[in-house]
Order: C-alpha cells, then structure tokens, then sequence
C-alpha cells in the first residue's frame, strides 16, 4: 500500500495530497476556490477524435449491452457505501468519451470509484460529495494508487450545485455519474419474495444519510427537479459536444413502475441536453439468488438484474 507523500495541515487547512491526489473538506483554505486542475489532453489523438481508443475498442463499445466484473479494489461493503458500481463500468465510460489528460467530473462521488478509473486511464478528475465520510472513503483509496501516475483526482465535500465556483466553463471532457436513485433505499429492506432472503440487509434502511440536501431522501418529482437544478448549472462547464452519462435504474414503489430514467430524459432536455444513447448495463452476472417476486400474478422485472447508462452531450452551438 502507498503511503501518503505530503500532508499540508493547518488550523483551517485539511487538504491531504498523496502524489497528486487532494482532498478539500469543508474546513480547508481552498473550499470554494477555483481549483488549478489541467484539462487538456496529453495524447497524440487526432483533433476530431473523441477518444484513444483503437477501432478494435470501439466496435466493442458500439454493442448497446454491457456487462463487467467486480476486481479487489472495488468497494462491495454496503457499511461503508450503500450503493457501488465496477471500476471497470467507470474505466469504460471515461475511455469512451474522455482523451488523456482531460478533465473528468463526478459530481456525487460517493465511494470514489469514477476517481480512482479516471487515474487507472490518465485522466484528472473532480468528485464532488455532501458527506464527509465519503470524502474520507476517497481519501483512502486514493492513498492506494499509483504514485507515478501524472494525473490528478480531486475530491471536494460540497454540494454540486456549487461546482462552478471550483470549476471554469467549456473545460469538462466528460460529466460521468451514478446518483443516489431518488428514495429508492431509503426504506426497510423487506422479503417480498417466497424465498429465504434473511440476509443481513433485512430490516435495515440503506439510506445514503438524512441530510435533506441529500437526493437519495427526495420523492421523484422532488429528485427530478433537483436533477434537472444541478446538471443545469453543471452544462456550461462541459465542452461542447463533450458527454455527460448517468447511470439510473428504475424502481417498483407501492407495485407501481416508477421510471427514473424517463423523468431525467426528459428533465435534461428541458436543461438543454440532448440524448445520444441509452446502453444497459446488464447485471445478471453480479446477482446472486434472485427472489421469485410476484409469481404467479405479478409479472415484474427485477431493477437489481439490468440499469441504464443514459449518455447526453451538450450540443454544438448550431444546434442549441
């Protein structure tokens, strides 16, 4: 394991730095400061390129079904984040859609893993997070990766509403994100299935926390508008024809279907996004023991077996 390289520590002052790797808590000297971040790209890629990628790798990537694997270093212990996603999902986006040395923001970091993909590819990149246990959680991570990586992750606790104050226009290559799902967990866990599922998540309520900022306590309509809030501000900060992915599954509540990824579909275009693609991530090779919900007379799919993986750019400025 690496160890951290610098500490600056002041009365005021917690920014740890590991190689380059940089925490700003809501207690540091740089909270709410323009961050001196690069964005430009450190590759010989042709000027119209999107990406690096080999003809190879993006024939691969223009199949619309997805599936990865969960490696060592991603983080599967709901105690300490409710709600994770594969390095390699992160590491696909961002070589998708991002060059190396370009700027990558996430802005509900959670655990870290689009921080820890984007330095795995030589890309710098900003989270931004509400709690400071998560920001801690990045820390941590962080601490581990490779000291002779040139790139630079940066992890802010504060709300992504205020990325523009750490963040110039027209400088993000790529916005990837998986967000807390609206109140999808924050809700007792219960069986509804004929099947033994006493697992140690029965009874418990996976709730992200209670902060009302927080999307993961808001209804859908609530969620939806805060959506539509944050990533409006978010929009000039991408370059144009730079993309913006988010990853969403839809939800049964009270047996009804409620579509989150319809609702930010629409709610982005309202924003001034356009829709490019929408890739599922297919699931079934990380589910274990599926309960048989509904049988005999309820027919549902299970939100736990496929996501969506909604990929919006900001359009040219013709087409705006």
């Amino acid at each position: 394991m690496n160890t951290i390289t610098t500490a600056l520590k002041t009365e005021t002052d917690y920014r740890v730095a590991s190689h380059n790797h940089f925490i700003i808590r809501d207690d540091s000297i740089d909270y709410g400061k323009k961050t001196e971040i690069s964005h430009d790209r450190t590759c010989s890629c042709g000027p119209t390129n999107i990406n690096c990628m080999s003809a190879k790798e993006w024939l691969k990537s223009q199949i619309g079904v997805w599936q990865f694997f969960y490696e060592s270093r991603d983080v599967r212990d709901k105690n300490l984040h409710p709600a994770t996603f594969p390095i390699s999902l992160s590491r696909k986006i961002i070589e998708l859609f991002s060059h190396q040395g370009e700027l990558v923001l996430d802005p509900f970091v959670g655990s870290g893993t689009t921080l820890i993909a984007a330095n795995d590819t030589g890309r710098n990149s900003i989270g931004f997070d509400l709690q400071k246990k998560y920001i801690d959680l990045c820390e941590t991570r962080l601490q581990q990766g490779d000291l002779f990586n040139n790139s630079r992750q940066l992890a802010i606790q504060d709300d992504a509403h205020n990325a523009v104050k750490y963040i110039d226009k027209e400088t993000l290559s790529l916005i990837w994100t998986s967000p807390p799902y609206s109140n999808l967990l924050n809700r007792v866990r219960k069986n509804k299935s004929p099947r033994d599922r006493n697992n140690e998540q029965l009874g418990r309520v996976e709730q992200y926390s209670q902060d009302p900022r927080d999307l993961g306590t808001m209804p859908i309509d609530s969620y939806t508008k805060t959506m539509g809030d944050i990533f409006e501000t978010l929009l000039p900060l991408l370059r144009f024809k730079a993309h913006c992915v988010i990853n969403v599954p839809d939800m049964w509540w009270e047996n009804q279907r409620i579509t989150i990824h319809v609702s930010l579909i629409e709610e982005l275009r309202r924003r001034g996004y356009e829709l490019r693609n929408i890739i599922i991530w297919d699931r079934t090779n990380l589910v274990n023991k599926i309960g048989i919900f509904g049988w005999p007379s309820n027919y549902i799919t299970m939100g736990v077996t496929f996501e969506y993986l909604l990929d919006f750019w900001r359009p040219p400025i013709h087409n705006c």
